[in-house]
């Protein structure tokens, strides 16, 4: 087979691409990919290193791939080779911040498959061309994946999304990889399907591109200021060349390239054209150079940016760097800091946010402008779990009173992700405040990636709730109330008494929760106190019984005969149900004969204060109205498995049951309801059991698939 990067230079009568300024050999191969030429390959994985200029070349790629972006372009201008035809733009999913599951549900969505596991996308994916439709995907930037840093979760990309997507027949894929996975990805396709293209390499070689970008960010025309070097043409010239020759190919060289010239722009006091020493041969060394022109040590530069390289998400608000910086450096960074913005200037972006909601001391965030800035300055990190854990000590630090609703955006998202990396997350997970304030779709991927031996009881009931919680997207409140009620279940009832005490907006108190299979149907109803003889009253005989006149609330489920503490409805018949009576206050087995329990009547149920509806996996509980119409939801329980009974009581305690077992919720804001009817075994949910002291997160020391919610892929690329 010809490869397409052995035909000929034509470049003396085209012009360079308008965005990318180079990269022919490279453009010729992804347009053949795109033109499904004879033996072009039908996957084309692109790799580099960070700053090689990969996001770059595919941005500028999918600029000629989308219909409406080629009519702002002069394609005659461009060499032929290099302009894929006009076709329908591929899809081209955004990862960035993404887990696998999330990307892949994006696919779905964008090609409105009916898919309702991830196993049967791949199969409706390759169906797809049988109704007409090709399935052309490109997936940039697989390094930018999952929205904590630390988790690992481009190689998850990798292996669950890509792989399987290329070994689908009928898929033309082309995707931005970090290297270290591009052989892995290639492995297994039989020859001639997979082409690496690796800018690193000398194949790829652009030396006249890296001059043309040196030589634009000189010019004045395009925002350059004024100087010797870049007014007069042979010396602009002269100086692009020598910046592109000590920057080299591969390894960052864009990068390289765009930051000298940053810095030699900022600040050209001192800089001499013609004295090589001067100019850098990777990231690492323009952060040296630039620093020493200024008369700071290089220590100093690297000391205010290291927090920004350890950051997680778009950046810093303002006000944290000083501090993180100088916990990293385990000295006082203030004075540095507050004469270093020209000393940090090319190396930083700013990030402005509006909005309700957003504080104003995080409104303004900083941020690294590129990923390998990133990577050189983590590279003079000599203990970076060390430095993520003085960080994390400075922002437990920054929560007030420990009360994490109360703690800011950045340091409640985010502390998960430095812990992470530090290895002290485990230690921070028994802070059932934490559970529920912090961003869900990040602390359940960083808990997801922490060994599960690591993980104490309270972490392991965050994980098995978490995914109900990033796919509903609840509020915080609602994610308090729900863990609360996983508390319970588990066995773990002073957490959910500290989520109580931590938030008494909660809609409900879950008073009992007992694992029992099989139940389908439950009610709620009373008994007369002489025939009630509850376990519990059996063993504290010393226990004060209530006046006689005051019936038992209780609750009465239908269970598989052999369920403890049933009793059958028919002895004679084995595959006949047994009925299970139990205190609706606080789940204690009761002894009583199931023709004496009296349930509520259709009346009492329709003037009752509260009522409810269900679905398969949710109920609502909502108050009514003095008219019809004029009811109000209270509140709304969501499960992970679909409900198998439910039935509410008039006093507002919501019985409910599925697969796994029936729990009891006392509905609130209480209000005073007539309780001479029936009685419960404690007067209050909160008096169900002692109020503990508030498990308090330990301070970490050194030496220790929602569904994504956002529309289908964007098919439009982004520069």
């Amino acid at each position: 087979m010809t490869s397409p990067t052995q035909a000929p230079e034509q470049t003396k009568a085209h012009e360079p691409h308008p965005y990318i300024g180079g990269r022919n050999a490279a453009l010729r191969a992804l347009t053949a990919w795109r033109m499904e030429r004879p033996g072009a390959p039908r996957v084309v994985i692109l790799t580099g290193s960070p700053g090689t200029g990969c996001s770059r070349l595919l941005t500028g790629f999918l600029m000629l791939c989308d219909p409406e972006y080629r009519k702002g372009l002069e394609l005659d201008a461009l060499d032929p080779a290099t302009v894929p035809p006009d076709l329908p733009a591929p899809a081209v999913p955004s990862v960035a911040g993404l887990t696998a599951a999330q990307i892949l549900w994006l696919l779905a969505d964008h090609y409105e498959l009916s898919a309702t596991r991830t196993a049967d996308i791949f199969p409706e994916l390759g169906q797809l061309p049988l109704s007409g439709r090709p399935v052309t995907i490109v997936v940039p930037d697989v390094d930018r994946a999952g929205p904590v840093r630390g988790t690992g979760e481009s190689a998850h990309v990798v292996r669950d999304v890509l792989k399987p997507l290329a070994a689908v027949e009928s898929i033309r894929l082309l995707a931005d990889v970090p290297r270290e996975f591009a052989v892995e990805l290639a492995e297994g396709l039989p020859p001639g399907v997979a082409q690496i293209i690796d800018l690193d390499a000398s194949e790829w070689a652009d030396p006249e591109g890296l001059v043309l970008q040196a030589e634009a960010l000189l010019n004045p025309q395009f925002g350059a200021p004024e100087l010797p070097f870049t007014t007069e043409p042979d010396a602009r010239r002269a100086l692009a060349q020598a910046i592109a020759r000590h920057a080299g190919d591969g390894a960052g060289s864009r990068l390289t390239v765009h930051l000298a010239v940053q810095s030699i722009l900022m600040h050209p006091e001192g800089f001499d054209p013609a004295d090589a020493s001067q100019l850098p041969g990777s990231v690492g060394e323009v952060l040296d150079l630039h620093a020493q022109r200024l008369d700071t040590h290089p220590r100093t530069l690297r000391q205010i940016l290291a927090p920004l390289a350890l950051a997680e998400g778009d950046g810093l608000p303002v006000h944290l760097l000083t501090p993180l910086a100088s916990a990293v450096a385990e000295r006082d960074m203030s004075e540095d800091m507050a004469r270093g913005m020209l000393l940090v200037a090319p190396f930083i972006r700013p990030v402005e946010r509006a909005g309700e909601g957003i504080p104003e001391d995080e409104r303004t965030l900083l941020g690294l402008p590129h990923p390998g800035i990133g990577e050189a300055v983590r590279a003079g990190i000599r203990d970076i779990p060390g430095a993520q854990a003085r960080i994390a000590m400075e922002l437990l630090e920054a929560v007030p009173h420990q009360d994490w609703g109360k703690a800011g955006e950045y340091v409640r998202d985010h502390i998960a992700g430095h812990t992470l990396e530090s290895g002290l997350l485990p230690r921070l997970l028994t802070d059932p405040g934490l559970f529920a304030h912090a961003d869900p779709v990040r602390l359940r991927a960083a808990v997801e990636a922490v060994p599960p031996e690591q993980l104490d009881a309270p972490a392991r009931t965050y994980l098995r709730t978490a995914p109900l919680l990033t796919r509903t997207q609840a509020p915080a409140i609602l994610r308090a109330a729900l863990l609360e009620t996983a508390f319970v279940e588990d066995g773990l009832p002073e957490y959910a008494a500290v989520l109580r005490r931590l938030m008494p907006e909660l809609p409900w108190h879950t008073l009992w929760s007992v694992p029992v299979a099989g139940v389908d149907v439950v009610t709620v109803g009373t008994l007369p106190p002489s025939a009630a003889a509850s376990d519990s009253a059996a063993e504290a005989p010393a226990k004060q019984e209530p006046p006689e006149s005051a019936p038992l609330a209780v609750a009465v489920s239908m269970v598989p005969q052999g369920t403890p503490g049933s009793s059958p409805l028919k002895a004679d018949d084995p595959e006949a149900p047994a009925v299970l009576v139990q205190d609706l206050a606080t789940g204690s087995v009761i002894d009583a004969d199931p023709t004496r329990i009296q349930r509520p009547s259709d009346d009492e149920r329709a003037t009752g204060p509260l009522g409810f509806s269900r679905g398969a996996d949710y109920v609502r509980v909502w108050r009514r109205g003095e008219q019809q119409g004029d009811e109000k939801i209270v509140t709304a329980l969501i499960s992970a498995t679909p409900f198998t009974g439910t039935d509410l009581s008039p006093d507002g305690i919501l019985l409910v049951a599925t697969e796994s077992g029936v729990k009891a919720l006392q509905i609130r804001p209480a209000q005073a309801y007539d309780t001479t009817t029936a009685r419960r075994s404690v007067p209050d949910p909160r008096a169900a059991e002692p109020e503990p002291e508030p498990v308090q997160a330990p301070e970490p020391r050194p030496e220790a698939a929602r569904a994504p919610q956002a529309p289908g892929p964007d098919a439009h690329p982004t520069a």
